[in-house]
């Protein structure tokens, strides 16, 4: 299928643009972040709060969007897209206004630390010591823990995955549900189908993200780290039911099905659905393209219709 005509006209608008490896990382940040951030008004929620819950190396920003129906709700746990570098909670503020009115959940937003500054393991210490964080404020702020989900894009998706696997041990039965969108699951890899389709032209290059990649492993020796490359884990046994959306376009596309392949050969329920005429980063156009809100709301409808089903 054929790249969607709007996302196609935007790529060739962008011709000639620097890519953000050739810029400063402030100026590449900027960049970045202004391809997300719309002049348009919020999506109403019931209430957003932003606060700093304790993490690893100091305080972790997270900003809590509840829902307008009363509560307790269950919750997700967003953490955003970023390469590991760039991009923040308002830039998929957005994104989880979205998420809390659609899925009627009550969505935490996690602003974990960005490379090169702080390379891995920062960020998915970070998203794990938030998310044992929702427990302690569960009473507080309306959450049932019982349907905890966690959620995320690209290196946000991730590091969703990343958490649940370290999760599934010490915390059993936590996480009931993962949602992915166009996740990173591997270190980049030029052999994949994928990486020479779609390594120059569509948005996130192969440069691009071998780029991304290096500013956060830096002198990590092991890519294959199951916290850096949860297709890597040794094993994906106990693991939540898990949606992952990729796009048809992407040089990660590959490495998204593959980790849906694994779940699989694991015993775990999977919906995987590749949105083919997308490219990598599709949910910026959400509330833009009418054919990406009908693959937000089918990830949201699968994030509902969970916790119904194990009540029956």
């Amino acid at each position: 299928m054929s790249l969607h005509p709007t996302i196609a006209q935007a790529l060739q608008v962008a011709i000639g643009a620097k890519p953000y490896h050739a810029l400063p990382i402030e100026e590449a940040r900027d960049t970045a972040r202004r391809g997300y951030l719309l002049n348009t008004p919020p999506v109403s929620v019931g209430q957003v709060q932003n606060t700093n819950w304790p993490g690893p190396q100091g305080p972790i920003p997270v900003r809590i969007y509840t829902p307008l129906a009363p509560g307790p709700h269950a919750a997700v746990v967003f953490f955003h897209g970023s390469g590991f570098v760039m991009l923040d909670l308002d830039t998929h503020d957005d994104i989880c206004r979205r998420l809390c009115i659609q899925s009627n959940r009550v969505v935490v937003s996690v602003d974990y630390r960005l490379a090169p500054e702080y390379p891995f393991p920062a960020a998915p210490d970070d998203c794990l010591a938030a998310t044992l964080q929702v427990i302690s404020h569960a009473l507080a702020l309306g959450i049932d823990t019982s349907h905890l989900a966690l959620a995320g894009d690209s290196a946000g998706a991730c590091l969703a995955a990343v958490t649940a696997w370290r999760l599934r041990e010490s915390h059993p039965g936590l996480i009931q549900d993962l949602l992915m969108f166009y996740p990173v699951t591997d270190a980049p890899d030029s052999n994949r189908e994928s990486y020479q389709q779609f390594g120059q032209g569509y948005g996130l290059s192969q440069e691009g993200m071998n780029w991304f990649w290096t500013q956060y492993m830096q002198n990590h020796k092991d890519h294959t780290h199951p916290h850096a490359s949860p297709l890597r884990a040794p094993t994906l046994q106990g693991m939540p039911r898990t949606y992952i959306a990729t796009a048809g376009h992407d040089v990660l596309r590959d490495e998204g099905q593959a980790y849906a392949e694994r779940l699989k050969k694991a015993g775990i329920e999977v919906h995987c659905v590749c949105c083919e005429s997308f490219n990598h980063g599709f949910l910026k156009y959400l509330g833009q393209l009418s054919e990406v809100d009908d693959a937000f709301n089918d990830a949201t409808r699968w994030l509902i219709q969970g916790p119904l089903q194990r009540q029956r």
